[in-house]
């Protein structure tokens, strides 16, 4: 038996997720989960300490099956880590890239790398994750089948990296939520801070115009907004919103308070905004005075 605190990922060894638990939580035991569902069980019945979990990668946008297992869960997010996501192609010892026929991996790699596949002449194999697809290909030992995954999964089952770092967009990130048990909020003033949230509104014109308004008129940044229908019924909406801010700051206290005017709403964690977020915005920055300066 081991003492170690325990963090839980979906995937198996070698999955991005893999990474960033080790990234950020390395005095942790990362437990591979087979599904997000498995994840979230592990965390609620007290057999893990933490989750890493993805939510949204700047390619292949958010992952579904989040944003309708946390509103469901009793669990809080109490961190979020942005991760570069470099995919490698990947084959048994001896295989060539002009060998190969088809690719597995998990349904969001093979959308971050469709356009390098489509240029390879490769065909696309769904697998239930990036690490799992590395484990097979090298159980099948077949030399026309590959496989996407990290580096770490390359290492770990024993396949050669036939061509590095495929993904199509060079800025292509993953961010994880940290999801735990307790209710750890950040404290308020210390430093920059996210709030996420979950709010309902009716099926009827301009309900999420008023639900929004006070975001609005209070000065709120809302950094994502995503929409899903509730058990698939088509009278109402589910939000899931990022905004920057602590509840305690008064503008955001304002429109929290007016959103509940207009919707149900029900806060999933409070946490520090992670130094991402500012060199991102270092960079637009950047971006925009190149482009007024050649606008000039």
């Amino acid at each position: 038996m081991t003492g170690r605190k325990k963090i839980v990922f979906q995937g198996e060894p070698g999955a991005n997720s893999h990474i960033a638990c080790r990234e950020v939580y390395p005095d942790f035991e990362a437990v591979p989960c087979a599904t997000f569902e498995d994840c979230f069980a592990a965390l609620e019945n007290g057999s893990a300490d933490l989750g890493m979990i993805p939510i949204e990668n700047s390619i292949a946008g958010r992952v579904a099956d989040i944003h309708h297992l946390l509103p469901r869960s009793d669990l809080h997010i109490i961190g979020e880590y942005f991760l570069p996501v470099r995919h490698q192609l990947m084959a048994i010892k001896g295989a060539t890239l002009s060998g190969l026929e088809m690719v597995q991996s998990h349904p969001q790699a093979l959308g971050q790398c469709r356009e390098a596949l489509r240029s390879m002449g490769l065909t696309p194999v769904v697998g239930a994750d990036t690490a799992g697809s590395a484990r097979q290909i090298s159980e099948l030992n077949d030399p026309k089948r590959g496989a996407i995954a990290s580096r770490l999964a390359a290492e770990i089952y024993g396949l050669d990296i036939l061509k590095q770092d495929i993904e199509d967009e060079a800025h292509n990130t993953t961010r994880f939520i940290i999801l735990s048990r307790e209710d750890l909020r950040a404290a308020y003033g210390v430093a920059p801070t996210m709030t996420t949230f979950v709010f309902k509104v009716r099926n009827v014109p301009a309900a999420l115009y008023k639900a929004l308004g006070g975001f609005a008129t209070s000065g709120v940044n809302m950094t994502r907004l995503e929409s899903y229908m509730i058990d698939g019924a088509f009278t109402a909406t589910q939000f899931m919103a990022d905004v920057e801010g602590h509840p305690d700051e008064r503008g955001l206290a304002l429109a929290l308070q007016e959103l509940g005017f207009f919707a149900e709403y029900r806060i999933l964690g409070v946490y520090r905004s992670s130094p991402f977020r500012e060199r991102m915005k270092d960079l637009d920055a950047a971006r925009a005075d190149r482009t007024k300066i050649k606008g000039m």
